[in-house]
């Protein structure tokens, strides 16, 4: 059974940064494409942030420069560390494995 458990998420100040963790269990997470969507209240899910198998990484253009993807295989968890954060960014943010499987989701608000 695959599981994805998402955690680093909660509120923060205009201007400063948090980093999502996603911890996968249950697949060859080496194997598969990881990343993270979000969905702002109002607004259609958001692609943000993926990282390829071999690990090449693709951004929103909103997001670039200011939030870096990487993974550990090592530890099966992918990270998505958000810098200069926005109120905008405010949103539920999901981890996914390969489009397939997803975590619960994870709060984030940025208060200006």
């Amino acid at each position: 059974q695959v599981q994805l458990v998402e955690s680093g998420g909660g509120l923060v100040q205009a201007g400063g940064s948090l980093r999502l963790s996603c911890a996968a269990s249950g697949r060859t997470f080496s194997s598969y494409a990881m990343g993270w969507f979000r969905q702002a209240p109002g607004k259609e899910r958001e692609l943000v942030a993926t990282i390829s198998r071999g690990g090449t990484t693709t951004y929103v253009d909103s997001v670039k420069g200011r939030f870096t993807i990487y993974r550990d295989n090592a530890w099966n968890t992918v990270y998505l560390q958000m810098n200069s954060l926005k109120p905008e960014d405010t949103a539920v943010y999901y981890c996914h494995s390969d489009y397939k499987f997803w975590g619960q989701g994870i709060q984030v608000t940025v208060s200006s």
